[in-house]
């Protein structure tokens, strides 16, 4: 008798201290997993943003797709204009002329967002091949035309396990329906909601 008391104690011991492993180890697994999902997610908006940032500068607005977007980066080019003389000299006396060239964008856009293909930008980390929500517009702005752009995703798209809102418990300004984003439809920004 004694020993199967013994044998009930040392099991309910061995309950009661897993218990506590799993109490402890999952608060710290689950914001671990956290950062680095978001870092992974964060990097690839930082691509995008790059990526519509040159967009602009190639055709003067932002990509309403991802299509268009990788489209223009791989086919069109940059123009490059030199000018010759000072045009803001009003004791200049030479001609001012202007030089045109142009660069091809598709290699200058993958060496500078570190890329080996624009063909990855759309995916979200973590999420099983799921793309991001890319939206582009003009709005008014201070009684001016503006071309806005908003690119992001919900947490739960790319949170996997822990897209459960129990998880909050944990960390509670944490939200997995929040919108983690850069860009504003309403405002001509394209700083990211994570800085």
């Amino acid at each position: 008798m004694r020993i199967a008391v013994n044998l009930a104690l040392f099991v309910i011991i061995c309950l009661l201290l897993w218990v506590l492993y799993k109490s402890i180890e999952e608060p710290i697994a689950f914001k671990a997993e956290r950062e680095k999902r978001e870092r992974a997610v964060i990097d690839k908006l930082r691509q995008i943003r790059s990526a519509q940032e040159y967009y602009r500068d190639i055709t003067g607005s932002f990509a309403g797709s991802f299509d268009s977007l990788t489209y223009v980066l791989k086919n069109d080019s940059f123009r490059i204009v030199k000018v010759i003389g000072d045009p803001d000299d009003p004791n200049y006396i030479g001609e001012i002329s202007y030089d045109t060239t142009y660069r091809a964008a598709y290699d200058s856009v993958l060496n500078a967002l570190a890329l080996s293909t624009l063909d990855s930008l759309p995916y979200i980390p973590f999420s099983g091949g799921k793309t991001f929500d890319i939206q582009a517009d003009t709005t008014i702005y201070q009684s001016t035309k503006v071309n806005v752009v908003e690119v992001g995703t919900p947490r739960n798209v790319f949170m996997g396990k822990y897209a459960d809102p129990s998880y909050a418990r944990y960390d509670q300004s944490y939200d997995p329906n929040s919108v983690i984003k850069f860009g504003d439809l309403n405002t001509p920004k394209l700083a990211g909601n994570w800085e």
